[in-house]
């Protein structure tokens, strides 16, 4: 890999947000560095992508990740943005909530986060890099079915201010990104139409995201364009976080 071209490593790269995000710094000149723990599903992602190393690992696992950033630093030799998107989302109501269930949020969300963050930090430092978590709406205002998720990417918020406050005199900038509800294929499996409605009904815009808008604010955010922003939470959301959120359709 060329050591002259940016390096973004992307978790959770194998769908929705992180491939199109992977694809748009692609198409900016970047290289990257696009990481699953879904080995089969980054193959076929990947498959056929020029200046691309695609890395299956489970952000969870300590091990997994220090792995991941030899492999990184040894193919790429700098890392310039890392974009922390990885994660999973589990409903349910709050009674319903077992430890187990509130562990395997947290440790994706919210210890992949903290992971690959600290994992990174010599490569960030070498180059003044960028960090983009990816948290979520639901960090920012509390929901109904949510309780593991929601803390996990308030959470997520939390570690980015620290992250910012921390870093700055490094030059490294964090940054945290809060989709609203977004068009993934996961998302309309799993909305019913009543939901589908009342999203719209919810949301200024009147619609749901599509993963390409996402990505272009996550990539605005790792670009030189973005480099006196830093400790910022950018809700890209559809003017949904103004008008707030817990759906009555979700209540049953």
């Amino acid at each position: 890999m060329a050591q002259d071209k940016k390096l973004a490593v992307v978790t959770g790269a194998a769908r929705g947000i992180g491939l199109a995000t992977a694809r748009l710094f692609l198409a900016q000149g970047w290289q990257v560095a696009m990481v699953d723990r879904d080995r089969d599903e980054l193959m076929q992602a990947s498959a056929g992508l020029d200046d691309v190393l695609a890395l299956s690992t489970d952000v969870s696992d300590p091990a997994q990740v220090d792995d991941m950033m030899v492999r990184i630093d040894a193919e790429f030799g700098r890392l310039d943005a890392l974009v922390n998107n990885a994660g999973v989302a589990e409903f349910g109501p709050i009674e319903d909530c077992g430890f187990a269930m509130w562990r395997r949020v947290m440790a994706t969300n919210l210890d992949g986060v903290f992971l690959c963050s600290q994992a990174a930090m010599p490569a960030l430092k070498a180059h003044a890099g960028a960090i983009v978590n990816i948290a979520s709406i639901s960090g920012l205002r509390a929901s109904t079915l949510r309780v593991a998720y929601g803390t996990s990417k308030a959470a997520v918020i939390q570690l980015t201010k620290q992250q910012a406050a921390e870093l700055g005199e490094f030059g490294i900038r964090a940054n945290c990104v809060c989709p609203g509800p977004v068009r993934t294929k996961l998302a309309m499996a799993v909305h019913s139409q009543e939901i589908i409605d009342a999203y719209h009904d919810a949301i200024p815009l009147a619609r749901y995201g599509q993963e390409d808008e996402i990505a272009e604010v996550i990539t605005f955010l790792c670009s030189d364009k973005a480099s006196y922003v830093t400790g910022q939470v950018l809700a890209a959301d559809g003017g949904f976080e103004s008008t707030g959120v817990g759906l009555p359709a979700l209540r049953r």
